[in-house]
Order: structure tokens, then C-alpha cells, then sequence
């Protein structure tokens, strides 16, 4: 089938790869020109606007949109709402908060257009492996673009969840898994790494990826990431987060579920972004006032 593609970042130009080797047709647009010439070398048509795209779609237009969750994809819908007709589809492949999705497909059913959430997972590998889907929207209107899906996706990796909304709080919940999950790696491999043994640490994360209970496709990763720099020299201990975390545990609050795990590796996320902790100078300025105990000045890194 024709479908248009907004954004043509990482994933997006992936997909649109992914699309056009399985013969379905991609008008893609973004606002890097490089990126619009590239995909058009792969066979894509080019369009040099939103109202460019649209025109080169046939009624009923169906455009996926890879942007950045916010403000970018708030702008990018109210623009093409103002361009498609009755019938419609805008498809949001992005990392959404749930309760915008929600609003969106109000308000595009104002305007009779539909609107899917499509949560998106499988990052820069999903041009080889496919992506996992999670769809969310009318049931008529996820039909109609199935054959997108089914192309996207491996086998079973594709699932139409829910009504409005649901595509993204699933999409959130697992990312919010995927925080925990990092977290617990990262701490175990900075014990072995910390220890009186000399581990190999590509070994061991190679090691256990035969038969142990703890492999996982992230362990293959962190065996691909220890084998191009097994001390991780390269590499700034900064992480940053794009939001499904910290909607997870808002979302945990909310329905008053107990989610201690996803809560501490999103604050440690927090954590690793500061260069010096202001609440650690607290405590060491409590623990000098009170037990006398020795403190680093910053000036010169002595001990007072």
C-alpha cells in the first residue's frame, strides 16, 4: 500500500527502508533535505512539505509520523489535520505520552480523520529484526493499515491492544521495564567490575548467554558493547530518559501499584547526569556537625 512517513530520523528512515524492500510505496518528508534525498535514493518519493506529502497520497491517506514526542508532533498533526479529509489516518509511531494520544484522536474524529498510536520497539536494529508494534485505535481504522504493520513487525511481533491510547501506555510500561532491566545489569556488572577477581566482562556477558536464566537480548548488547571497549573508556556515564519512565511511575502512583524497581533506576538516571550531588554535600556537612566526621573540600580536594 501508499503511505507517507514524517520524520526521517534513526528509526524513521529505517522503517521507511524496512517498507519499501516489502513493495509498499513511501512518500517521505523531513525537514533535513539530506535525509529526504537519502530515503529517495533507497526509492521513496520525495515531497518537500507536509502539503506536498498529501497531495502525493490517494484518498484514503494514510501518513505515520516518526517525530519527536511534544511540541514537534502537537505542530505536525494540527498540520495535517488541516490538510486530510474524512477518512483519513495519522499514525504516531513516536514515544507519545497515553493521555496526548487520547486527546489527539479526539480531536482528529472532530475533523472525521483517524488517528493510531503505534508504540515503536526494536531501535536502530529494527531495519534487520523488525519492529515490535503496539497498536492502539478503532478497530476499522488499524484494519485498513495492517498490511503497514504486518510489514514492520517479525512474525508475532505486530498486536492491535486496545482502543485510544493503549499502543503508547504499553509502549510506556515497557520502557519503564526496559529502565529496571538496565539498571540491574549495569549494577551487576559494575560489582564484577569492582571486585578483587579480574573478570573478562565480554566473557561473561557471552557466558551467559547460553542457557542462563538472566540471558537476554540486552545481555547480547552488553556482550557487543564489552567486545568494542571491554573497560567502557569511550563511553560518559550519563544517561539520559525521553519521558516513558518517569510517565510509568507516575502511571504506578496513579493506580497505586508498587513499582520500587522502576522508580530507582529512573532516579538513578537522574543521578548519573550530575557532576556533583548537592544532597551529598548536605550529608557530609550533617555528618561533620554532628560526629565530627571527615569531609573533602571542594577547593583543593583535601581532607579537613
Amino acid at each position: 500500500m501508499k503511505i507517507g512517513m514524517v520524520g526521517l530520523g534513526k528509526m524513521g528512515a529505517n522503517m521507511t527502508t524496512r517498507l519499501l524492500l516489502d513493495k509498499h510505496e513511501v512518500v517521505v518528508y523531513d525537514r533535513s533535505a539530506d535525509a529526504i534525498v537519502a530515503e529517495a535514493a533507497e526509492g521513496a518519493i520525495a515531497s518537500t512539505s507536509l502539503p506536498d506529502l498529501c497531495s502525493k497520497l490517494s484518498p484514503p491517506r494514510a501518513v505515520w509520523i516518526m517525530v519527536p514526542s511534544g511540541k514537534p508532533t502537537d505542530d505536525t498533526i494540527h498540520e495535517l489535520l488541516g490538510l486530510l479529509e474524512p477518512g483519513d489516518i495519522i499514525i504516531d509511531g513516536g514515544n507519545s505520552n497515553f493521555r496526548d494520544s487520547q486527546a489527539r484522536c479526539a480531536l482528529a474524529k472532530q475533523q472525521g480523520v483517524d488517528f493510531i498510536d503505534a508504540g515503536t520497539s526494536g531501535g536502530v536494529w529494527g531495519l534487520k529484526n523488525g519492529y515490535c508494534l503496539m497498536v492502539g485505535g478503532d478497530d476499522a481504522a488499524v484494519k485498513k493499515v495492517e498490511p503497514i504493520f504486518i510489514s514492520l513487525a517479525p512474525p508475532d511481533g505486530y498486536a492491535h491492544v486496545g482502543k485510544s491510547g493503549a499502543g503508547h501506555f504499553s509502549k510506556m510500561v515497557h520502557n519503564g521495564i526496559e529502565y529496571g532491566l538496565l539498571a540491574a545489569y549495569g549494577e551487576g556488572f559494575e560489582i564484577l567490575e569492582k571486585s578483587e577477581f579480574d573478570y573478562d566482562l565480554h566473557e561473561l556477558a557471552d557466558l551467559w548467554m547460553h542457557a542462563s536464566v538472566v540471558r537476554s537480548w540486552l545481555l547480547e548488547l552488553a556482550e557487543i558493547a564489552f567486545r568494542k571497549d571491554p573497560k567502557l573508556t569511550d563511553i560518559k556515564g550519563y544517561v539520559a530518559d525521553s519521558g516513558e519512565g518517569r510517565w510509568t511511575v507516575e502511571a504506578a502512583i496513579e493506580e497505586n501499584v508498587p513499582a520500587p524497581v522502576i522508580t530507582n533506576a529512573l532516579i538513578s538516571r537522574y543521578v548519573s547526569r550530575q557532576t556533583e550531588s548537592f544532597s551529598a554535600k548536605v550529608i557530609a556537612a550533617l555528618r561533620n556537625e554532628f560526629g565530627g566526621h571527615e569531609v573533602l573540600h571542594d577547593t583543593a580536594g583535601t581532607k579537613a
